[in-house]
């Protein structure tokens, strides 16, 4: 896992370079980046969520938040973007998810706290259209320009949810790892092919996608592919799957309840996109969420299903048009 965050960071660094950013702006936005991005990785690790837990008991969760406000300061008085209202929005982000989690740490997965958790960290992910143009994202992350307020927001928020969930509550199932088994690729193909042979001739027909490859674009195929496994794919698995789906089964007690419950949920949060109400793409995100969740109860890996979900993407940013 660190092996992978420094190539990806370096990458990352060294395209950064190549369009011609340099000064303590850019070296407080890539430090930031960096750790967030390495936390995020680094539980993915077997392991290093238990010798965390182990070595600092419950505090590991509150000393990671910490180290998360730490991190934000870094950017925001590296970047000269500092201001007390930044500051507490940044804190509110951090504290009060841990706050929740920890007023049912002894309590047993599927608690209220839990499901709010998850609630507010989709609130504070989503870029809600409004009528005054405001976002929470790039008010918060404002340089370079903007152009990381997402990216920057996920790692934050996936940060902060691992605390939550993984140091302070000590969610089991989740499957938050890198791994492969041998039947992997059997279910990550089939399911990926069985969701575009369902969504494809659905989208068509709905006059929601339009067959038009973006032939020009395919240089930057590598780059566009591994920007959704890791920002889009991989934090909305972790949230849908390795969470809510989890715990809405276990609450349940039963895992197709909680499967396709999760699923519809994944649906209706993508109703804003493109349009409110967008029922269109919550009836094809809602198929999609059910490929998704099969492929994480069959492997038990938010990874497996994020490979999914990133393939669908990547095919959908390249081959079709949304109309």
């Amino acid at each position: 896992m660190l092996g992978l965050w420094a190539i990806l960071t370096l990458t990352g660094m060294l395209y950064s370079v190549w369009l011609g950013y340099s000064g303590r702006a850019y070296a407080a936005t890539l430090t930031a980046f960096a750790f967030l991005f390495l936390i995020m990785l680094l539980f993915a690790a077997r392991g290093v969520e238990t010798s965390l837990a182990t070595r600092f008991g419950a505090g590991a969760g509150h000393l990671l938040g910490a180290a998360l406000f730490l991190v934000y300061l870094i950017y925001a008085l590296g970047t000269d973007s500092f201001t007390v209202g930044r500051a507490a929005t940044a804190a509110a982000l951090v504290f009060i998810p841990l706050s929740v989690a920890a007023s049912a740490e002894r309590k047993p997965a599927g608690t209220w706290q839990d499901f709010c958790i998850i609630a507010g960290i989709w609130v504070a992910v989503k870029p809600f259209p409004n009528r005054w143009g405001f976002s929470m994202s790039h008010w918060l992350w404002p340089f370079p320009g903007g152009r990381l307020a997402y990216v920057m927001t996920i790692l934050l928020c996936v940060n902060v949810t691992l605390a939550a969930f993984v140091l302070l509550r000590r969610i089991d199932g989740i499957g938050y790892s890198i791994g492969w088994s041998r039947r992997w690729s059997f279910f990550i193909g089939a399911s990926f092919l069985a969701l575009a042979l369902i969504a494809i001739p659905l989208g068509i027909g709905m006059h929601f996608i339009q067959f038009e490859p973006q032939w020009w674009e395919w240089k930057s195929l590598p780059l566009t592919a591994l920007g959704i496994l890791f920002f889009t794919a991989w934090p909305e698995e972790f949230l849908f799957r390795g969470l809510l789906q989890n715990l809405l089964s276990r609450v349940s007690k039963s895992e197709i309840t909680g499967w396709w419950t999760a699923s519809v949920a994944f649906g209706f949060s993508h109703i804003t996109n493109l349009g409110f109400p967008n029922w269109r793409y919550v009836v094809l995100a809602t198929i999609a969420g059910i490929f998704y969740g099969w492929t994480w109860r069959r492997t038990g890996s938010i990874f497996a299903s994020a490979l999914v979900h990133a393939a669908v993407d990547t095919t959908w940013h390249f081959l079709f048009r949304t109309l």
